[in-house]
């Protein structure tokens, strides 16, 4: 799997344009770029749920299952920050 690890723009990273993008994510799954799209997202929203699911455009619950299939497959979750 091709892990794609663009920073937040708070942590000083420049936007990447698609066509920079696109090459990285070549020979990765759907579902991993998905599963990396949901944890980035979740990570930078500081593990709140409900605002990484507003963002991705998913309920609660589907993400909260999708958290769960991610930790029983032992890949780490970002956790909720004060």
């Amino acid at each position: 799997m091709t892990t794609v690890h663009v920073a937040a723009p708070e942590q000083g990273a420049q936007f990447l344009a698609p066509n920079e993008i696109v090459p990285l994510l070549i020979g990765a799954t759907v579902g991993e770029v998905e599963r990396e799209l949901v944890l980035q997202t979740l990570a930078r929203c500081d593990g709140n749920r409900t605002r990484a699911s507003r963002v991705l455009g998913l309920s609660v619950r589907t993400l909260r299952n999708k958290i769960r299939l991610y930790a029983a497959s032992g890949i780490e979750v970002p956790a909720y920050q004060d």
